[in-house]
This record gives C-alpha cells, structure tokens and sequence, in this order.
C-alpha cells in the first residue's frame, strides 16, 4: 500500500455489510426494479436509475408489476407477473393458480400409496369371469368384467362403462346377501349426490388418511346413502376395499361422502349436495 499524504499508510477498508432483505425489498419497490439491481446498489454497484436507463423495456413492465401490487394488496411479485403475462385479472389468476396447486397435491398425495393390492383385486375378478353387481348411483347392474381401461370398466355384456358412474361392485352373490340389510341415507337414496369431475373437488380424493384404519371397523356412507360398516381391508390410490376375506366391496373414492372409523361420528367433508357434476 501506497503512503498517506503527511506520512503512513492507508488501512483496508473493512467489507461493507450486507443489506438486509427489508432494506433491499424497500428500495426495489421504491424504484421498480428487481430485488438484485436494488440490492447491487446497496453494496455499491449499479444503481437503480442507471439500470432503469439501460433496460427501458424491462423497466417499464416492473412498472405495470408495482402498480399491479398497489392497487392489491398482498399481491406477490411473482403472481403480479403472472398476472401480466396471462392476460387475466388478478382473482382468475389466483384462482387458477389455487386450482393447479390443489390438482399437485391430489397428485402428489395418490402417488405416494401403492396401488398393486387394488389391481390385484380386480384383475383377479376379471381373470375369474366372476359375476359381479356394479352399484351406480340409481341402479344395480349385473354383469362380469372384461377389461379395465384408466378411465373406464368395460363389461361383459353391458359394454363400456365410466369408472365415476361406479358407486361399489361385489360379487353378485354377496350382493344379495347385503341388500336386505343394507342402511341407508334417505336424502341420498333419493337424489345421489354428483360426482365432481375435478378430484380435487370431491370430499375425499387424498388416499393417505385412510391408510393409518386398515384392519379398523369403519362407517362408510356412499353417494348413493347406501351405508357400510366393514373392516376395511387395502387403501389404493383411487379405491377402498372393504368386507371379509372372499367377501370384498370395492369402493372408489369419488363414491365417498361421508367415511369414519366404527367407534367415532362420520366426517362430513363437503355437502355432497352441493358438488358440481351430473347424476348417473
């Protein structure tokens, strides 16, 4: 180092300490630039009107972006380029957002239950040509299973049929054994509920609760108001299986408005009534 002036030698300037995230976030907004352009001048770089010059255009659409989050409170930075970017305003665009993270999860949460003892099920009751009672929301039909598809059951004699019109299906024989003493839900043996055609809408489409009752008594009301209580034997990503060995009720999912274990009260997650979707 170079002697001072009068004699001596300068001293290393100690590091300038690191702006923190409230004064770096005070300064982007204050200005209309990004969080690092703010942040650079406040360690000596680049400061913000210069950058402002030399990116016109992007200046300009952070300009759009702060005013978005002016006139919204709450409104994130990303979500306020977002909503540029898209064209919508700015509650479509939460809303979509909302329903694009509800579809992950569903997502998510299916994938993290394994699905073999389900297929195994139904693919033993196809393999068996077993004559089965195919429950749907206002009637029962009798036929075997010929093959599965991902979004449908295709019958031996009935043909192609959705797998959300599909309330329970059981051996035929243990069908009707279980009618006479079936209970059930007199506003929904009325009027079954509808089966929304978003998972994510339904009242039960996460597997996991499920799983910590198998081999547990529980109570199942269907959407139908048939009412069940049965060991429940295999949790699946889209499916319950419930009754005694040789003696199975395969329920999906959707067919579900109301589940609990025997000895506590039925949760009622969503008015089943109020679910959008089309009766069978």
């Amino acid at each position: 180092m170079g002697a001072r002036p009068g004699g001596g030698f300068g001293r290393p300037r100690a590091p300038r300490p690191p702006p923190p995230p409230e004064q770096i976030l005070a300064l982007a907004t204050k200005e209309h630039v990004p969080a690092r352009i703010a942040k650079g001048e406040l360690e000596g770089k680049m400061k913000c009107r210069v950058w402002r010059k030399l990116h016109a255009e992007e200046a300009k659409r952070f300009d759009q972006v702060y005013e978005l989050m002016g006139k919204n409170p709450g409104l994130s930075l990303p979500d306020a380029f977002g909503v540029l970017q898209s064209g919508l305003t700015v509650a479509e665009f939460l809303s979509r957002k909302e329903r694009t993270q509800r579809k992950a999860a569903v997502k998510q949460a299916r994938g993290e239950v394994d699905d073999t003892s389900v297929a195994t099920f139904i693919n033993g009751l196809l393999e068996s040509k077993t004559e089965l009672a195919i429950v749907l929301g206002e009637r029962t039909v009798l036929d075997t299973v010929a093959s599965v598809e991902p979004i449908s059951f295709v019958l031996g004699r009935s043909g192609r049929m959705e797998k959300l019109q599909v309330v329970m299906i059981t051996r035929r024989s243990d069908w009707e054994q279980l009618t006479p003493q079936l209970e059930r839900d007199q506003k929904l043996a009325q009027k079954p509920a509808n089966v929304a055609r978003q998972p994510d809408k339904r009242p039960y489409s996460d597997p996991r609760p499920f799983l910590p009752h198998q081999g547990e008594l529980v109570k199942l009301t269907l959407r139908n108001g048939i009412q069940l209580s049965m060991p429940l034997r295999v949790v699946g990503r889209f499916d319950l299986i419930v009754g005694e060995d040789g003696h199975e009720v395969f329920i999906p999912l959707h067919a579900l408005v109301r589940f609990s274990p025997a000895d506590a009260a039925e949760t009622d997650p969503a008015d089943a009534s109020d679910e959008p979707g089309q009766n069978d």
